[in-house]
């Protein structure tokens, strides 16, 4: 049985129950019409099939997790299980296979010591589908009786149901704050493991980054220093990147909210947020296969004999263009949003239609644009895949850009994707540089705020 057939069955019974406590309530009002209501029916029924749906849901999800271990464990308790190895790798295959077969995702198996468990999975898989349908059926029946049988013309239904779905609210808002707070854990604990193997002023201030996450032995703590990823993180996705995403973004933004007739704005806004929905591989296609050469080729022909075809100048280039709609949007809202008591106040003491734009608009909505420029280079420092196929791989402390840099996030990837062991200090570096990385946004963050801040409190 599905897991699916757990939910399905929960929401039919809520259903139900949401029927027989709304009609419940209608007799009441029939039964007695001076008598008035607490609660609209329909609160009635809301309030019962929250009770058969919430336990009954809540419990499907709870056997969903369970019940295959509780397969795995009956299966190798029968004797047709006597046959398999003790641990490792041959008999989670083994098992696998005979669990497709069995829940009816394969056709055969190639193991015969496979074949001999497919009826016991087979059995176990039906046992604990049972239990599990007359559990989910017992506790929607349960509180559905509960909350039924405390209908009353007086009860506070409405009350109770707006609660619960605060109470549901509640939770929906803390699952971001949960997800974030499990996130830096786990970062803080695996950072910490890997301070333990390499000194933490090593990796903060070393100007050489070369990890080797097959070597054996104590790590050399000189091999993990991160300035040059930081620099090549700052140089590509909050330089060269803002330089074209910041002109070129604000002044779309000021053409489509005061030059552009309103016909041309309808066509010109959804064209420029297109570049936001382009799927960053394909930036990294065009990045390396046509702007790379590109730079390549102008800087030699200016002199600049060591351009490399892998440049933080090309990764940079469109990068910024990639990120456009980032500020050119929240520009766009911000400048539309200024109230036109502050424009017109501006045109009648003689300023002109420019010095109205660069003197009150921008500056009244700057709160806006620093957003959008604060969200934008979080966007570009965490950027992956035009790094890898246009900047490179090498780790330069350099101000050329055109040379080859790498940066955090490309390294972040490179070592969890590699060879080597989750207990190897190169491995465990990617869990440090993300650590560092999340406080640097976070820290920029803070100062994005600030900034928001202090000049909204000057315009409002």
């Amino acid at each position: 049985m599905p897991p699916a057939i757990l939910f399905l069955l929960a929401f039919g019974l809520s259903l139900a129950g949401w029927l027989a406590a709304r009609s419940r309530a209608w007799a009441f009002q029939r039964a007695a019409p001076q008598v008035r209501l607490h609660s609209l029916p329909g609160y009635h029924g809301w309030y019962v099939a929250l009770w058969v749906a919430v336990p009954a849901i809540l419990f499907a999800v709870i056997w969903t997790s369970i019940s295959p271990g509780m397969v795995s464990q009956s299966v190798l308790a029968d004797p047709a299980a006597a046959s398999l190895p003790a641990f490792g790798f041959e008999r989670d295959t083994i098992m696998a296979q005979a669990r497709d077969v069995a829940s009816g995702q394969a056709q055969g198996v190639f193991n015969p010591v496979a074949k001999a468990l497919i009826p016991a999975f087979q059995a176990a898989m039906t046992r604990y589908q049972i239990i599990g349908l007359a559990a989910t059926l017992v506790l929607a029946f349960a509180g559905g009786a509960f909350a039924f049988l405390r209908l009353r013309p007086e009860f506070t239904a409405r009350t109770r149901v707006e609660r619960a779905i605060m109470s549901l609210l509640l939770i929906a808002s803390m699952v971001a704050i949960l997800t974030t707070a499990g996130i830096v854990v786990s970062l803080m604990f695996e950072t910490a493991r890997f301070f333990g193997m390499v000194s933490p002023i090593d990796f903060l201030f070393g100007t050489h980054w070369s990890p080797d996450p097959m070597s054996a032995g104590a790590p050399d703590g000189h091999d993990y220093g991160i300035v040059p990823l930081f620099w090549g993180t700052i140089y590509i996705g909050a330089i060269i990147a803002m330089l074209v995403a910041i002109p070129l973004g604000l002044m779309s933004a000021v053409f489509l909210t005061q030059y552009a007739s309103p016909r041309l704005r309808q066509w010109m806004k959804p064209l420029l947020e297109i570049l936001a929905g382009v799927p960053t591989v394909v930036y990294g296609y065009f990045a390396a296969l046509t702007v790379a050469p590109l730079v390549r080729d102008a800087a030699r022909a200016v002199g600049i004999s060591s351009a490399s075809s892998e440049s933080a100048m090309a990764a940079g280039l469109v990068m910024g263009v990639m990120i456009i709609p980032f500020v050119s949007s929240m520009a766009d809202d911000s400048i539309a949003a200024v109230p036109q008591a502050m424009r017109d106040g501006s045109l009648a003491m003689g300023a002109t239609k420019s010095e109205t734009i660069r003197k009150v608009l921008i500056p009244a909505a700057l709160p806006g644009i620093v957003a959008g420029v604060m969200l934008a280079i979080s966007r570009a420092i965490g950027e992956t895949m035009i790094v890898v196929m246009a900047a490179g791989a090498s780790a330069n402390l350099s101000a050329n850009p055109f040379q080859s840099m790498t940066t955090v996030t490309f390294q972040i990837v490179a070592m969890l994707t590699g060879e080597g062991s989750f207990d190897h200090p190169a491995t465990l570096s990617a869990f440090a540089l993300g650590m560092v990385l999340f406080l640097v946004t976070l820290t920029l963050n803070f100062i994005a705020l600030r900034v928001v801040k202090r000049y909204r409190e000057a315009y409002e």
